[in-house]
């Protein structure tokens, strides 16, 4: 079902994020725990974009690979990052043909060593490449005549590179002007940010579906590089405590954790979010346990 289909159908949809490996061991291993997935019966999955477009061909063939092998259903990343008007359309006519039917439309960030705006010349922002994406829509060399259904980023607790508040949903009400059908958040650990933030996005005139994205943490480490990924993301002063008191053991870091987040989704569902998206690092233990801790088998006893 098109994802815009479901936004009318159901009161929250469900969806996991995974990254394309890029061994033929971390293949094998994601698609393992992909027979996982599968019986939790999600809405779609995404599949993210390396920096300047470094894992674009990997992006590819793990979407299509979902597509044509399971019954999940793929959303790729594709960002701004280093691409010219050509290749987008190059992109987006392969996803059409392969027949998926959404695309998560990012700005991106600049390659490690790049300063300045040259990654970002001929889409400036993701605006410009959501405007793109639907002016393909409009042309009709999508099989579904409404074409892709268009998911953008939006950021509860601010986005790193727009300190001024009002720019950012400034911006954002841009890209949905331009035509996108729904927000994905980054990651976040307090819900009342996202809260707030669907409370800004009414304010400004934004009332397009927002999925709001959690991620649960399994280890100090990867804590650490969450920070780091999310460009600053913000840990609430009482889940720094239930982390401190595990004493930096492991197995008690990842109980806290993955409570902190099926606590997060629990709150979500009883406020009515428009959709959970859980950030899954290619692991299906974590996403199963918050699973069984609401009480439920899949997705479909959720809604």
């Amino acid at each position: 079902m098109d994802i815009r289909d479901v936004f009318q159908s159901r009161r929250t949809t469900f969806s996991f994020e995974f990254f394309p490996p890029r061994t033929a061991e971390g293949a094998g291993d994601l698609f393992g725990h992909i027979k996982e997935f599968e019986k939790l019966k999600p809405t779609f999955v995404s599949v993210t974009y390396g920096a300047g477009g470094s894992t674009r061909q990997l992006t590819h063939d793990l979407v299509v690979k979902i597509s044509t092998t399971t019954p999940l259903d793929p959303m790729p990343h594709l960002t701004c990052v280093g691409h010219d008007e050509r290749e987008i359309d190059e992109i987006l006519s392969s996803y059409a043909a392969a027949g998926i039917n959404k695309i998560l439309a990012l700005r991106g960030d600049r390659p490690k060593g790049v300063t300045g705006d040259e990654p970002f010349k001929h889409f400036r922002h993701a605006a410009d490449l959501v405007g793109f994406i639907r002016k393909f829509n409009e042309s009709g060399r999508h099989p579904d005549r409404r074409g892709f259904a268009i998911g953008v980023a939006g950021f509860p607790e601010g986005h790193p590179d727009t300190p001024n508040r009002l720019e950012e949903m400034d911006r954002l009400k841009a890209k949905i002007d331009r035509g996108a059908d729904f927000i994905v958040t980054q990651l976040f650990f307090d819900n009342r940010d996202l809260y707030d933030f669907r409370d800004r996005c009414e304010l400004a005139g934004v009332r397009t579906p927002i999925i709001a994205g959690v991620m649960p943490i399994t280890s100090i480490a990867g804590m650490k590089r969450m920070a780091d990924l999310a460009a600053g993301a913000r840990y609430p002063a009482p889940l720094i405590r239930a982390i401190n008191r595990a004493g930096g053991n492991d197995a008690a870091v990842r109980r806290v954790g993955v409570h902190w987040a099926t606590e997060q989704c629990r709150d979500l569902l009883d406020h009515k979010a428009a959709g959970i998206h859980l950030y899954t690092l290619n692991k299906s233990t974590a996403t199963r346990e918050i699973y069984a801790t609401l009480g439920v088998e899949n997705s479909l006893q959720l809604i």
